[in-house]
C-alpha cells in the first residue's frame, strides 16, 4: 500500500507543480473572449459554470477506461502504478490540456481542424477519417459493458436481454446527441460524475481500512501476467494500451473541444482539462490497487472471485462486498453511466467533426439528423455483427485500443509543431518526448498484434526503439529545415 499512497501524492503534486508549468508554457489570456461567447448558438457553444464543465469533462473522458483498463492493467503488477502516474502527469494531462486550449484559441475547432492547421491538409484528411472511425468504435464499445451489467442486474443473462438494453442505450444516444448540450448533458452528467467519484472515494476508504498486503514497486517490476497459467502478454506495448484512459488516451482530444465551446475564461483550462485528467488518474490508481489486492493479495477469495474474472465481474463483486447494497448500487450507477455518457459524447463529437468538415450549420435539427442517423446506424451494425461472433467483440476492442492511442500520437505531434511555430524555445520537449513514446507504442502494437502484421513478439523492443529514434530524427530534420527557411 505504500506504493499506492506515494502514487496518489505524486499525482496531486503533478497537478500543482507540472500543471502550473504547462499552463505557463501555453500562456492563457483571461481577457481573451472564448468561443462560448463569440460563437454562442444555444446548441453546442454555450457558456456554463466551470464546476459543471469540469464534471462533464471528467465524465466524458472517463467512461469505463480508468476502471476496466486499470483492472486489466493491474495484472501486469506494480508497473501499472508507474505508467498511470508518469503517463498521466507528463502525457495524458498535457495532451488533454493542449488539445482543449488549442481548440479555445481556434474558435472551438475540432481535432481534425487543428491537425490540418499544424500538420497539413493531407494529414487532416487522414485525421478526419481516423477520428470518425475511433468515435464510432467508442460509441459501439461503450454500449457493451453497461448493457452486460444491466442485464445481469436484471437477472436475465440472455443475449436477447443484452440486445434490448443495447437498444435502449442507443435510443438515449439519439435523444442526448440531438438536444442542446445544456439540456441533458449539462444537467444530468454532473450527477453521474459525482457517483463515479463517490465510488472511487468509497473504495479508497475500504483500502485504508483493510490495508491489504499487495505488491510494491520495490518488489520488482516483472511482468505478472505470466501467472495466467504460464501465459501472458508482453508488458511492452500491451500495458501502455491496456491502461489508456488512466494515463493517456487519444479519445480525450475529441472531447476537450466539446468543453472548450463551453468555457468563458481561458484560465479555467488547467482545472478543467489538466485537472480532470489527474482526477481520472486518481480513479485509475484506486482501481489498480483494489485489483492488485483482488488478483495478488487474496481479495478474489474474499469476494468469491478468481484470477480469471473479467473486469465487469471484478467491479460487481468488489462493489457488492465492500460497499453493501446501497453503496454498490451507487457505485454501479457510476460504472453504468460513465460508458453511456462517453459513448453519447463520442457520437456528438463525430457529428460536430463531420459538420465542421461539411460547413453544415447544426442549429436546424434536420441537419443534425442528416449526420447523426448514419453514425448511429454504423455503430449499431458494428455491435450487432460483432456480438454475434463469439470473439468479435474482443477483436473490435483491440482495434479500438490501437486507434485510441494512435489518435493520441496525432494530437501530441500537432501540439509539438504548434510549440515550435509559436517560438516557445525548447518547451516543445514537453510534448515531443511523449509523442515519440506513443508513436512507438502504436507502431509496436500494430506490428506484433494479430489484428496487424503479427510479427514475432520478440521483436517488440527493437521495433519500439527504432520507432522512437526515427520519429525523433524526422522531427528534428523538419525543425532544422524550417529554421533554415
Amino acid at each position: 500500500m505504500v506504493s499506492f499512497f506515494i502514487s496518489i501524492i505524486a499525482l496531486v503534486l503533478g497537478y500543482l507543480l507540472y500543471g502550473k508549468f504547462v499552463e505557463r508554457v501555453f500562456g492563457p489570456d483571461p481577457k481573451r473572449p472564448t468561443p462560448a461567447v463569440t460563437k454562442a448558438d444555444g446548441i453546442d457553444f454555450i457558456a456554463m459554470p466551470s464546476w459543471k464543465v469540469f464534471m462533464i469533462q471528467f465524465l466524458n473522458i472517463a467512461g469505463t477506461g480508468p476502471i476496466f483498463g486499470a483492472i486489466m492493467g493491474a495484472k501486469f503488477g506494480p508497473a501499472a502504478y508507474l505508467w498511470i502516474v508518469l503517463g498521466c502527469i507528463f502525457g495524458g494531462a498535457v495532451h488533454d490540456y493542449f488539445s482543449g486550449m488549442l481548440s479555445l484559441r481556434h474558435d472551438g475547432a475540432g481535432l481534425p481542424e487543428l491537425v490540418g492547421k499544424y500538420l497539413g491538409k493531407r494529414t487532416k484528411t487522414v485525421m478526419l477519417c481516423f477520428s470518425i472511425l475511433l468515435l464510432t468504435l467508442v460509441g459501439t464499445v461503450f454500449v457493451y459493458s453497461p448493457a452486460v451489467i444491466l442485464k445481469d442486474l436484471a437477472g436475465n443473462g440472455s443475449s436477447s436481454a443484452f440486445m434490448i438494453w443495447a437498444g435502449i442505450i442507443f435510443i438515449y444516444y439519439i435523444i442526448a446527441t440531438m438536444l442542446p448540450i445544456d439540456k441533458i448533458i449539462g444537467r444530468i452528467y454532473p450527477v453521474f460524475a459525482v457517483a463515479l467519484i463517490f465510488m472511487a472515494v468509497a473504495l479508497m476508504v475500504g483500502l485504508i481500512v483493510k490495508m491489504p498486503d499487495i505488491p510494491e514497486l520495490w518488489d520488482g517490476l516483472q511482468n505478472r501476467t505470466q501467472t495466467w497459467g504460464g501465459k501472458g502478454q508482453a508488458m511492452w506495448p500491451y500495458l501502455f494500451v491496456t491502461i489508456a484512459c488512466g494515463a493517456i488516451s487519444g479519445f480525450h482530444a475529441t472531447q476537450s473541444p466539446l468543453m472548450a465551446r463551453c468555457l468563458n475564461n481561458e484560465k479555467l483550462g488547467r482545472p478543467v482539462f489538466y485537472g480532470s485528467m489527474i482526477t481520472e488518474g486518481l480513479v485509475a490508481l484506486i482501481w489498480a490497487a483494489v485489483s492488485s489486492y483482488f488478483f495478488f493479495g487474496g481479495g478474489a477469495a474474499e469476494v468469491g472471485g478468481t484470477f480469471a474474472d473479467a473486469a465487469p465481474t471484478v467491479v460487481t463483486k468488489v462493489s457488492r462486498s465492500w460497499l453493501g447494497i446501497a453503496g454498490s448500487v451507487l457505485a454501479l450507477v457510476g460504472v453504468v453511466a460513465a460508458p453511456i455518457t462517453s459513448g453519447d459524447t463520442a457520437l456528438r463529437s463525430a457529428r460536430l467533426i463531420i459538420a465542421d468538415f461539411l460547413k453544415m450549420d447544426q442549429k436546424p435539427i434536420g441537419k443534425r439528423l442528416m449526420i447523426s442517423i448514419p453514425l448511429f446506424g454504423v455503430a449499431a451494425l458494428l455491435l450487432w455483427f460483432n456480438i454475434a461472433d463469439e470473439d468479435g467483440f474482443n477483436v473490435i476492442w483491440r482495434y479500438f485500443g490501437w486507434a485510441n492511442q494512435t489518435l493520441a500520437v496525432f494530437t501530441l505531434w500537432t501540439v509539438t509543431v504548434y510549440l515550435v511555430r509559436e517560438r516557445k524555445g525548447a518547451y516543445y520537449l514537453i510534448t515531443l518526448l511523449p509523442a515519440c513514446l506513443m508513436t512507438a507504442v502504436s507502431v509496436t502494437y500494430i506490428a506484433i498484434n494479430q489484428i496487424g502484421f503479427n510479427l514475432p513478439l520478440g521483436w517488440n523492443r527493437w521495433i519500439g526503439a527504432v520507432t522512437i529514434i526515427l520519429s525523433a530524427a524526422v522531427f528534428f530534420r523538419w525543425k532544422f529545415t524550417k529554421a533554415r527557411n
